[in-house]
């Protein structure tokens, strides 16, 4: 249900909090992790030891979803605490030459509501939510500092001709003619350390949207690819080596895509490591609320082989599906003194749950609508946790897919525009979704249909019909 939320903080009246009290918040969101691609979540086949630690230090959420199947909607989804029945962006929707479909003008966010209670912000990484110079540029959404990929097309290439610090463009000459001289994670890694050591008594939010391990799968000949090359059976991925394409979207071709995918993860479980390094040496981990998680589930591009590395656990379903591999998003919460040590989660939830889950924390009043509930009560075990209605998912692409969960069950609406089929599940007693058991229970069919059917608003640059 759509509502207005003015936040109150575990049942006291919304008062603003002191600087001294204000929580740091690191958010970090991976691209294209699939809910088993780390060892914490069940990979074998390789370790990712850091963030690992970090699910030992906080809380494992097993059932946390993402905003819906493809990047720039999850990420708005994210940002606005809308789901993608409301939220602006509900596709990859292209701007040529270079960005996405943008964030309306003075719209609320995650931003919005850290910049009003007083944070210094930044987002480092791929945006994907507005073109240069657009409405939705970073600058122009409460971001204090920015380094990145403005356009998630451009961001299909590690070693690209340029990245963005806030409005200026920062050029790579050597990465020209095919050339591998500037690593773009590489860089942004390091801007997001220069963040944390540059914030002095200012509380920070600090978004990372990590361009790993979405493809094309390269990374740099160091020892981490160096000691996993050998290790798996491979089967070389023939790519865009030349051509119009070549570093404007399309994938590099690579002889040892297993190898480098595992390297990818392996990558960002170091880059974990050092920022939590960072907050240590500059003695702000102890208050500072991270969030570790990804924006949909594993790709089947450049290469990527999720099958052969299970990353998708037991759920059926990719990066483009609504099945549970699609949406549901491995989520680590840590919050030293906060939110409990070692634990594990099944309490369901959302991307589009974050923004009034931020403003319970910050005893700040939404100015606006959102979809979400605060489950700032689960994660610290006090006050009483509201509980949703429904979960709502769409996707524009392949026909236009729908999905709704309600308690156990839930709906999908597939190939929309092509002849339409609804498919059931009970995914308490079905998680892997292998059973449609639409005709057993027609009444609940009929309940999440019209569930279904109310959730979206129409939007002429969406149409889902």
């Amino acid at each position: 249900m759509r509502r207005v939320l003015t936040s109150l903080l575990l049942g006291a009246a919304a008062t603003s909090l002191s600087s001294q009290q204000k929580p740091n918040v690191v958010f970090i969101v991976t691209d294209d992790l699939g809910y088993g691609d780390l060892s914490s979540f069940g990979q074998e086949k390789f370790q990712t030891p850091n963030i690992d630690q970090l699910a030992l230090n906080g809380t494992r959420f097993t059932r946390s979803y993402s905003g819906t199947t493809v990047s720039a909607p999850s990420r708005a989804s994210l940002l606005t605490g809308l789901h993608t029945g409301h939220t602006p962006i509900r596709g990859n929707m292209e701007v040529q030459p270079e960005g996405q479909k943008p964030l309306p003008a003075n719209l609320y966010t995650i931003f919005t509501l850290f910049k009003d209670a007083g944070y210094t912000t930044g987002a480092f990484g791929k945006w994907g939510l507005g073109y240069p110079g657009s409405s939705g540029d970073p600058v122009n959404q409460n971001i204090d500092q920015f380094y990145g990929y403005n356009c998630q097309r451009m961001a299909h290439n590690y070693y690209p001709s340029h990245l963005w610090h806030n409005n200026t463009k920062v050029e790579f000459p050597e990465n020209d003619n095919g050339g591998f001289g500037a690593y773009s994670q590489a860089l942004i890694q390091e801007k997001t350390l220069q963040f944390i050591e540059e914030q002095n008594d200012n509380p920070f939010f600090l978004f990372v949207p990590m361009v790993l391990p979405h493809a094309e799968l390269v990374v740099p000949e160091d020892s981490i690819i160096l000691n996993l090359r050998g290790k798996f059976p491979e089967t070389p991925y023939k790519g865009t080596d030349s051509g119009p394409d070549f570093r404007k979207g399309g994938y590099m071709s690579q002889d040892y895509p297993r190898a480098t995918h595992a390297a990818m993860v392996k990558r960002i479980d170091v880059y974990v490591a050092q920022i939590l390094d960072k907050l240590k040496e500059h003695n702000l981990l102890d208050n500072t609320l991270i969030i570790f998680t990804s924006d949909n589930g594993p790709h089947r591009e450049g290469g990527g082989d999720p099958d052969f590395f299970n990353s998708n656990g037991i759920y059926r379903g990719y990066k483009r599906d609504l099945y549970e591999g699609g949406i549901r998003v491995p989520t680590i919460i840590s919050w030293q003194g906060k939110v409990a040590e070692g634990k594990e989660s099944n309490f369901p939830f959302a991307f589009w749950d974050y923004l009034p889950t931020f403003a319970d924390m910050l005893q700040a009043e939404i100015k606006g609508y959102t979809d979400g509930v605060s489950i700032l009560p689960t994660l610290t075990g006090k006050g009483n946790q509201d509980q949703r209605d429904y979960f709502y998912f769409e996707f524009q692409e392949m026909g236009g897919r729908q999905a709704v969960i309600k308690g156990d069950w839930k709906l999908l609406h597939l190939d929309i525009r092509n002849g339409r089929k609804y498919e059931l599940y009970n995914i308490a007693s079905d998680p892997s979704e292998n059973h449609n058991i639409i005709d057993q229970f027609p009444d609940i069919y009929e309940e999440l249909k019209t569930i279904m059917k109310g959730a979206r608003m129409e939007d002429p640059d969406w149409p889902l019909f």
